[in-house]
């Protein structure tokens, strides 16, 4: 990304939301646009594949404190009165002096990925009494930025584990050029200009400025015989699929950490990383709680009031559950072992809730036989409190 686009782009308006925006009103933002426009929902589709790149970039920024800090600060001081690309008066005299072309400074940032240009620090640092012959930031490693994308998995595959390959669109190092820049067979060659630093200096009045080197684009080489690829950049933007180990346990919305699989670093530094968010499809039975899974199992009343034994489902297959007499309704019982084992051996449960049924009608048979039951029963009294609380406040 070039030094320029910490002005000319607002990333706040492609995300959607305001310059005040929280970091959770940011990411909610992020993680709908990026489900609506991921190449995977819309293949073939240029125009949303841009706007997915956009958005991507946006948050790449906005995403990180420092980055949003940085950015917001840039948009402060070029894009609203302060020093503005294409030049300023002199600083006393309400542009009677010298002027010095604040466009030099843009023209020479080189795009990349990532974090790429240095930021509005380097940018200022460039700017005030920084010379070539001090420590530059055109050489300098930089670490790509990171990455996040989305994937949807089962309830089965989320507590088993499960491998999952994963399609993205994304800069990525150049594979004909390894990275330089240069056409295969060719190198690039130490910038003449600036001796490999990058930066060149030049006097302004009282001040001396240290300024990227217009002949390399602040880069300290030169590319005489481009890639075909990529143009000269070292990067280039590209599909590439890769296979995700999802661990057994996993939590809905949990993000899983790729290290070294985000955008390539700048000038020889490290790649950012990739991080991966899961999302788990609900199960039409089993629910989760922690590393127990939970179910609810219907009764009858008879089987509750005389006792039974139950077959009832795991992931692995099934087991028989002894219901004692007179258990009441909404009793859990505990299957030990059959819940969730994660990688580190802790393993959960299965919790099995016993809810009576209750027939939405019956026949003549049965509706007589309940008749009976309810004239046999008629002395016992199944909420005693409750009836004692209505006897003492009809006195």
């Amino acid at each position: 990304m070039s030094a320029r686009d910490w002005i000319d782009k607002d990333f706040y308006r492609e995300l959607g939301v305001s310059s005040d925006a929280t970091d959770a009103e940011i990411k909610k933002a992020y993680r709908k646009l990026a489900r609506e426009l991921h190449p995977d929902a819309n293949p073939g589709n240029a125009q949303a594949e841009a706007r997915f790149k956009a958005v991507s970039e946006a948050y790449g920024v906005l995403g990180d404190a420092e980055k949003r800090k940085q950015y917001d600060e840039a948009r402060r001081l070029f894009g609203s009165g302060g020093f503005r690309p294409g030049g300023f008066g002199g600083f006393g005299g309400g542009g009677g002096g010298s002027t010095f072309d604040f466009s030099d400074i843009f023209a020479g940032q080189q795009a990349g990925g990532g974090a790429g240009g240095g930021g509005i620090s380097d940018l200022l640092g460039n700017l005030f009494n920084r010379r070539s012959g001090g420590t530059t930031s055109a050489g300098r490693p930089r670490r790509g930025a990171d990455v996040e994308t989305e994937v949807r998995i089962d309830f089965v595959e989320a507590v088993k584990g499960a491998t999952v390959p994963l399609r993205l669109s994304s800069p990525s190092t150049c594979e004909t050029c390894h990275g330089n820049g240069a056409k295969p067979g060719t190198t690039p060659r130490t910038c003449p200009t600036c001796a490999g630093a990058g930066l060149v200096s030049r006097s302004q009045g009282a001040f001396a400025f240290s300024e990227p080197c217009r002949d390399c684009r602040g880069t300290g080489r030169i590319v005489d015989d481009p890639c075909p690829e990529c143009g000269g950049d070292g990067v280039s933007t590209k599909s590439r699929t890769l296979t995700v180990r999802i661990p057994a346990g996993v939590d809905d919305d949990q993000r899983i950490r790729l290290a070294g699989q985000g955008e390539p670093g700048n000038g020889g530094g490290h790649a950012g990383d990739l991080y991966v968010r899961v999302h788990v499809t609900s199960h039409p039975v089993f629910g989760r709680n922690g590393n127990d899974l939970t179910l609810k199992v219907p009764v009858t009343f008879t089987e509750l009031a005389l006792g039974t034994t139950l077959e009832v489902p795991t992931l692995e297959g099934k087991v028989a559950l002894r219901v004692a007499p007179g258990t009441a309704s909404g009793r859990v019982l505990r299957v030990r072992g059959k819940g969730i084992t994660r990688r580190d051996g802790q393993s959960g449960d299965l919790l099995v809730t016993l809810q009576v049924s209750v027939p939405s009608s019956m026949d003549d048979t049965a509706k007589a036989a309940l008749e009976s039951y309810a004239e046999a029963t008629a002395g016992n009294d199944p909420r005693p409190e409750l009836t004692a609380m209505l006897a003492e406040r009809s006195r």
